[in-house]
């Protein structure tokens, strides 16, 4: 009994990292301190190419907020992490949160990674 729970935690410790949102972005990186929460947050996802993805899902920008707010509902008080590659044009990203933030989502985040990590 012991070894099946020791084998179920060795396989949930490898796959947990894999759960995370599968969108390949180089993130740029930064000094700041990560954020905690008890939630899954929405991810939004810029990649190199400009295209931008709710999740896994790749979206028309024009169809962001309307998708957005269809999740929400009556309300979304969870945190919306925005992820841009960092050889993105910085035009699109802040105009990507100034949109989300003007449909009234009020705790919209940029994810970077922590200097030194990554690649």
């Amino acid at each position: 009994m012991v070894d099946v729970m020791l084998v179920l935690l060795i396989v949930f410790m490898v796959a947990a990292p894999l759960l995370t949102v599968g969108v390949p972005v180089n993130l740029p990186k930064t000094g700041a301190q990560a954020l905690r929460g008890d939630d899954e947050p929405l991810a939004i996802s810029i990649n190199a190419q400009g295209q931008i993805f709710l999740q896994d899902t790749q979206i028309q920008k024009t169809m962001l907020v309307p998708r957005l707010k269809a999740i929400a509902g009556e309300g979304y008080n969870q945190r919306i992490y925005v992820r841009g590659d960092k050889t993105v044009n910085y035009g699109l990203v802040a105009n990507v949160v100034s949109e989300i933030s003007a449909a009234g989502f009020a705790r919209v985040a940029l994810v970077t990674e922590k200097a030194g990590q990554g690649k």
